[in-house]
C-alpha cells in the first residue's frame, strides 16, 4: 500500500468496508436454523379424553329419544386406524356358487376333536394359566346352532402370536402355537382346552396395550358367511383403555364381549372355566367383524 494514503481514508472507503466485511463474513460459522419442533406424541390421556367425550355424547343422545347402538362404529376417531378397516366403497357383489367352487371345505371327518386342546399340540407343556371356555353358539330366538365350524386364535401367556409382523419384545413359547377348532354339538355347545392369552402393546398412540383377548371365527353353512369376533375376560382393567373395546359405545353390547367365569366348568388342580355364549343374529346378538356384508352387515339378520 502506497505511504500517502491515508489510511483512516482508506479504510472509510464503502466498498472497501463491504469487502472487508464480507472476507470477515467468510470466517463466520453459517447461522444455525432452529430446530423444528418434535412432533406432539399422543398418549393414553389423550386418548382417553377423545373416548369420554364420544361416551358422554353418546349418553346423551339416548336421553333425547336416539337407538341404542350395539355395533362397533366403524368411524372410531380414537381407534386412529379404524378408516383403513371397513370398506368405504359400495361392495361388488360375487355369485356365492362360484366362491365357493375356490373355497375349502371341511366336515366331521376333519376336525378332530383333539384340535379343540390348544394345550396338547406339541411335545411339552405350554406356558401360562390353563382355562377352559366353552358356550354355545345360538340364533336370536336362542335355538342352538349345530355342526358350526368354529376356530380360535390367540397369542400366548406373554402376549406374543407367532406371527413375523408380531415384534413384540416377548417370548415366544414353543409349546404353544395358539389356534384351534371344533364343531358344536347338537345344542350348539363349544369347549377349548387352552392358556390365558396376555395383554400387548399395539401403536395405536404411546403407552396402548390391548386387553387380554380370544379371537372367534365362525363360518355360517358356507365360508362366504364367516364372521369374526372376540371374546375378554371379565375384571380386565385396560376395559376403559382400549379404543377397539370401547368403539362399541353402549356398556350392555360391550359386556356382551366379556366371558363370565363359571366355578361348575372349573376342573379341580387343573383349569379355571370361562362360560362364553356366541348369538348370531337378533337384538343382542354377538357383536362380530362383518367382513361378508361390510356395514350392512350391522342390520343383517
Amino acid at each position: 500500500m502506497p505511504e500517502d494514503v491515508n489510511l483512516e481514508t482508506y479504510n472509510a472507503d464503502a466498498l472497501t468496508e463491504d469487502l472487508a466485511d464480507a472476507v470477515t463474513d467468510l470466517h463466520k460459522p453459517a447461522p444455525q436454523a432452529a430446530p423444528a419442533p418434535a412432533p406432539r406424541v399422543e398418549t393414553q390421556q389423550d386418548l382417553s379424553a377423545e373416548i369420554k367425550a364420544l361416551g358422554e355424547a353418546y349418553a346423551e343422545a339416548l336421553k333425547g329419544g336416539a337407538p341404542k347402538e350395539t355395533q362397533p362404529r366403524l368411524d372410531f376417531a380414537p381407534y386412529r386406524s379404524s378408516i383403513l378397516r371397513h370398506p368405504t366403497k359400495s361392495l361388488h357383489h360375487a355369485d356365492p356358487e362360484t366362491i365357493e367352487l375356490h373355497s375349502p371345505a371341511f366336515g366331521h371327518q376333519d376336525v378332530h376333536a383333539l384340535e379343540s386342546d390348544l394345550t396338547i399340540q406339541h411335545n411339552g407343556e405350554p406356558q401360562g394359566e390353563r382355562i377352559i371356555v366353552a358356550g354355545r353358539v345360538l340364533d336370536g330366538d336362542g335355538r342352538p346352532v349345530a355342526g358350526q365350524l368354529v376356530e380360535i386364535w390367540q397369542a400366548n401367556s406373554s402376549g406374543r402370536y407367532i406371527h413375523k409382523r408380531d415384534q413384540h419384545p416377548a417370548p415366544l413359547d414353543p409349546n404353544f402355537t395358539g389356534v384351534g377348532r371344533c364343531i358344536t354339538g347338537p345344542d350348539g355347545s363349544y369347549r377349548f382346552t387352552t392358556i390365558k392369552p396376555g395383554a400387548y402393546p399395539w401403536k395405536n398412540h404411546l403407552n396402548a396395550w390391548r386387553p387380554a383377548h380370544i379371537h372367534f371365527s365362525l363360518f355360517g353353512t358356507e365360508f362366504t358367511q364367516r364372521i369374526v369376533t372376540q371374546m375378554y375376560f371379565p375384571g380386565d382393567q385396560l376395559f376403559p383403555l382400549d379404543p377397539i373395546y370401547q368403539s362399541i359405545v353402549d356398556q350392555d353390547a360391550r359386556d356382551r364381549l366379556v366371558a363370565s367365569y363359571d366355578h361348575d366348568l372349573t376342573e379341580p388342580e387343573w383349569a379355571l372355566g370361562y362360560n362364553w355364549d356366541i348369538v348370531l343374529t337378533g337384538s343382542k346378538r354377538t357383536w362380530t367383524e362383518n367382513e361378508a356384508l361390510g356395514a350392512e352387515g350391522d342390520d343383517h339378520e
